[in-house]
């Protein structure tokens, strides 16, 4: 695939057409659209059945995994094609290909992406994916007894070290070499404010020194060109950008751009994600991408679910991501205020539905809130009979490691009561070098309390590398944080720069997170749908491909949660690019070989 990654458009175009010289005349022959549509319809349908028929001879010798590709692109194909998907998309996939086969030109709207997604396609149905002729039948299968064991036993062990050899391309924060490293930038950053080995133990000295400028964050590290643009537009149109000097200390003082590239992605807003930000602010365009004002039955709750819903009693964080849900609604700590008066009326509503079990707390995050209020706040959930789990959703674990105070576990452990009420941590670690002691000593003493912790992880282009996440889960199982879910990120415009193609979340699913045990890979990968919340990838039946759009996104309809049971309205979504995606990844000098059936996941 590398070899023609960087092909240009023309070429692309004669490589689309020798992938399947049938359709190629079918467009060139046909009197209109019209007539190609019916013709392709009926020779998609004269391979589906010779595919899985034993009186056709012309696909007797195609393996059985060939075939069941061949399927699924047929169907794929298919549902591109319908007219009533090119009503919906606003665009017409099968008349963009009808003009470039007749009039022997690809039209400038018509990029690489669009044509890869085709080229594969149509290697798809007649067989020709890439995927296994090169394979041979694993020898295990022709043999019984001890040598088909020893023989697996051979060939399991190549999977391991192709996962052990990728893990060594990434670091964690307990790697033993690191460590010392992020202890000097503690040093530093302690000596910047004036601050000595005690109050990096305080939370209450983090949250007095939150970095919020240039000047102070490029005096401890480095800075390139391009984050210096993207703070400088942040801080001039009032983007909240926050930095806790503990999650500061797991920069690379030097900027390598290597282990901590995940960091920086995180806290440093980029000038494509500002540009974005303000032009959606500018035509009015909403950033509320779960449209969470038409789930919130009243101020500081939202509800997606019989029987949980989410409790905002903060809205900032003493550190802000930059692809965060809530962008829209987050403030600085400075400008953060919700009213005593409105929490108080949150509560007595979730008291006054007796269909509510589980609370998640959440916001912004309600760490931030001093240990009294908190107290407060759990204990009036707590006295809500039909409430009997309580989720605190915070990211100081990830952040603030020193807020959890023996205080502030003493105070959840009152609420944790085995039997009768659950009180459960969701925290959101993104990246293996996140881990580090601090974090194993909060988790010890949260742990020994009997109080689980389980891990959303957002999955963007800054982990998405080969058994990059695969690291993630199995670090943060050992520090006893369970992996709970994977989001593919929200597809709203500003976070362009993190979104990856839902192909790859579920190409991560199946090739890699599968060859991690059992308890390591226990989140579910998982869309959601505004309004209506998770809808799960591994679920064919949950998402279909509608459409491809001149630019090489796909168009995908996902169907709700509930569409089984109610007449819910399906919903579509224009994903980014698989090859302006494996374009980066080239880039960046990752092998995009390795990653060559990312077309196949649909």
């Amino acid at each position: 695939m590398k070899d023609i990654i960087t092909s240009s458009r023309e070429e692309l175009a004669e490589l689309l057409w020798k992938s399947d010289p049938i359709i190629h005349r079918i467009l060139k022959n046909s009197i209109n659209v019209h007539d190609s549509r019916n013709e392709i319809f009926r020779y998609l349908d004269g391979i589906d059945t010779a595919l899985f028929t034993i009186y056709s001879h012309s696909k007797q010798d195609m393996n059985i995994l060939e075939k069941k590709n061949a399927r699924d692109c047929i169907r794929v194909l298919k549902t591109i094609l319908r007219t009533q998907n090119e009503k919906q998309s606003h665009f017409s996939a099968l008349r963009a290909l009808y003009n470039i086969a007749r009039e022997n030109r690809v039209p400038k709207n018509i990029s690489e992406g669009f044509i890869f997604e085709f080229i594969y396609l149509f290697r798809g149905i007649n067989g020709n994916s890439g995927l296994f002729a090169e394979k041979e039948k694993p020898p295990f299968l022709n043999l019984d007894g001890i040598k088909a064991a020893l023989e697996r036993t051979m060939f399991l062990d190549d999977y391991s070290k192709r996962m052990d050899l990728s893990f060594k391309k990434y670091r964690t924060g307990l790697d033993h070499d690191l460590v010392p490293e992020r202890n000097d930038m503690k040093q530093r950053i302690l000596q910047q404010f004036g601050g000595n080995d005690e109050d990096w133990t305080d939370y209450k000295w983090h949250l007095d020194h939150i970095i919020s400028d240039i000047d102070t964050l490029q005096s401890m590290v480095a800075l390139d060109g391009g984050e210096i643009r993207g703070l400088k537009l942040a801080i001039e149109n009032n983007i909240p950008f926050q930095i806790t000097p503990y999650y500061l200390s797991l920069f690379d003082r030097e900027n390598r751009k290597q282990y901590d590239l995940s960091i920086r992605a995180q806290v440093l807003p980029s000038v494509t994600y500002c540009q974005n930000f303000l032009r959606s602010i500018r035509t009015g365009t909403s950033m509320d991408f779960m449209d969470e004002a038409s789930t919130s039955p009243i101020e500081a709750i939202t509800r997606r679910y019989p029987k949980i819903l989410i409790l905002k009693p903060f809205q900032s964080c003493p550190q802000i991501c930059v692809y965060c849900q809530r962008n829209w609604e987050i403030k600085s700590l400075q400008e953060s205020s919700i009213t005593k008066e409105t929490v108080l009326k949150a509560i007595n509503w979730i008291k006054a539905n007796p269909h509510i079990s589980e609370v998640l707390v959440t916001g912004g995050d309600p760490l931030t809130l001093n240990d009294s209020i908190i107290d407060r706040l759990l204990g009036m959930i707590s006295d809500i009979e039909h409430v009997d789990r309580i989720r605190i959703g915070t990211r100081t674990l990830v952040t603030l490691p020193s807020r959890f105070t023996d205080n502030l576990i003493d105070i959840f452990s009152k609420y944790h009561k085995l039997g009768e009420r659950d009180l459960c941590i969701i925290t959101h670690f993104q990246h293996p070098t996140e881990l580090t002691p601090d974090t194993i000593d909060a988790v010890s003493r949260i742990k020994k309390q009997g109080i689980n912790i389980y891990n959303q992880q957002v999955f963007t282009y800054y982990n998405s590398k080969k058994f990059e996440s695969c690291l993630l889960r199995k670090t943060m199982k050992k520090s006893g944080i369970d992996p709970y879910y994977t989001f593919n990120t929200k597809g709203k415009e500003e976070t362009i720069d993190y979104r990856v193609p839902i192909s790859r979340l579920e190409q991560e699913r199946q090739e890699e997170a599968r060859l991690l045990p059992g308890l390591e890979r226990t989140d579910e990968s998982v869309f959601n749908v505004p309004r209506l919340g998770k809808s799960h990838l591994r679920a064919w039946q949950d998402h279909e491909v509608i459409m491809i759009l001149p630019d090489g996104k796909r168009v995908y309809r996902f169907y709700p949660w509930e569409s089984k049971m109610e007449l819910v309205e399906p919903y579509n979504y224009v994903d980014v690019s698989i090859y302006n995606y494996l374009k980066r990844l080239y880039y960046d000098g990752e092998d995009i070989d390795e990653y060559k059936s990312i077309w196949y996941y649909f």
